[in-house]
């Protein structure tokens, strides 16, 4: 044992060795060894952790997958920026979705999912150094998307909090995160990107056009890439909330690139399918080195989600999946609620699946307090501070169970003594 661990020791770089398993996947590890204990209390484990759709994805799409499958060349080689007919459809999505212009050739590229596109964008922006304040550096939110951290962090960079809080109402002063940054004796010339999520996951929060356009002056100003990771912009029940393209704004196009995923909006989070679009340099600089990786993604999944994704089946399907999200997010606020958590309903956000709540004031710790609803509950929460220092004292919870589920959630909390109060 004492052997493979040197050996460990000597293959991988030291930053990979500091990583740990990713919190989700770390969640179900722990609740598999509790079940059997929680099964027999009659709490087996309901997982309001993982932030995937668990409905069935849309009829018209599987069905569709089933037929081309055997058309001829299907089971070729694809080419690593996607199918023509592919990229044409993102052109067109992009068009009719935002109102904005995207050259299929040139500005858009196929991804096996947004997360492995933003993790191989990071790997090719960063260049590794030993020293902290020698690395280079991508501004993450802070609570954020925990792989952001992760994927900076294997590829030798730096990842510097942007803080997200109720306080500066989830849109920080980045001006003041640059100087803040330079303090604590980072150098500006080292910054190479900025990385924005809305609507943001933890948090649910939306934001403003106004907001977003001042990011893409900052962005500019400093010379430094906007990432956009917009998993989640399909993912509202609310008009006034409806999620929009960075490219909607103008200046966008010359500093930044924005990903999407269909696993979200689609229900098929398996399947493995997004594209990332925008600055052509950019666009075509990152296709040089994905080139280099994979040969592509299956010409029949392709195939499939393009004819969907600008469809009235597939936009009809959105609509009736927000519409159930709305309906469970009320079943949650109403219990949270009712187990004296201070939500106010004016200003609970309309997008994602998400609910951001503060732990109880008596736990002075969010590990803590969702470790012992797990352990007498079931339920399965996520610590705030898995998604950032600024998440400690929060806790994240995804409504994407059956309604009956949720609704026993409230339950059980109110049965086992899990109160606000």
């Amino acid at each position: 044992m004492e052997t493979m661990e040197k050996l460990e020791k000597k293959l991988f770089n030291e930053d990979v060795m500091t990583l740990d398993t990713y919190i989700m996947f770390k969640l179900k590890e722990i609740t598999e060894r509790l079940k059997p204990d929680l099964i027999a209390r009659n709490r087996a484990p309901i997982s309001l952790s993982m932030g995937a759709p668990t409905a069935a994805p849309p009829k018209e799409l599987i069905d569709r997958l089933k037929e081309v499958l055997t058309e001829d060349g299907i089971h070729l080689y694809s080419i690593p920026k996607g199918e023509a007919f592919f990229r044409k459809a993102v052109a067109q999505r992009m068009k009719n979705r935002f109102g904005v212009d995207m050259d299929p050739d040139k500005e858009i590229f196929s991804l096996m999912g947004s997360k492995e596109g933003i993790a191989n964008l990071v790997r090719f922006l960063i260049t590794p150094k030993h020293e902290i304040k020698e690395k280079d550096v991508i501004l993450v939110p802070d609570p954020g998307y925990a792989s952001y951290l992760q994927f900076i962090k294997c590829s030798g960079g730096y990842a510097y909090p942007i803080p997200l809080t109720k306080e500066n109402d989830y849109k920080p002063d980045m001006e003041e995160v640059w100087n803040n940054l330079i303090k604590d004796g980072f150098k500006p010339e080292n910054v190479k990107a900025m990385i924005i999520n809305f609507p943001n996951n933890p948090l649910g929060a939306s934001t403003t056009k106004e907001y977003v356009k001042s990011v893409i002056d900052f962005c500019k100003k400093h010379e430094i890439l906007l990432i956009s990771d917009a998993a989640y912009c399909d993912l509202y029940f609310d008009e006034k909330e409806k999620p929009f393209s960075v490219f909607e704004l103008e200046g966008a196009k010359d500093i930044a690139v924005e990903f999407f995923s269909f696993s979200k909006p689609y229900a098929i989070t398996g399947w493995r399918l997004g594209w990332v679009c925008g600055n052509s340099t950019i666009i075509q600089r990152f296709g040089k080195g994905k080139s280099t990786i994979d040969n592509g993604i299956f010409k029949a999944l392709q195939k499939a989600c393009a004819e969907i994704l600008n469809s009235k089946a597939g936009d009809d399907y959105i609509e009736e999946s927000n519409k159930n999200y709305a309906k469970k997010q009320a079943i949650m606020v109403k219990g949270f609620k009712e187990l004296g958590w201070p939500i106010d309903e004016k200003n609970v956000p309309h997008t994602t699946f998400y609910l951001w709540l503060p732990i109880p004031p008596r736990y002075d710790s969010a590990f803590k307090f969702c470790q012992d609803v797990l352990e007498k509950s079931g339920v399965v929460l996520v610590p705030g501070n898995a998604f950032g220092a600024h998440g400690e004292g929060y806790f994240r919870l995804s409504f994407v169970c059956s309604d009956e589920q949720l609704q026993e959630v409230i339950d059980r909390f109110k049965a086992d003594g899990f109160s606000f109060n």
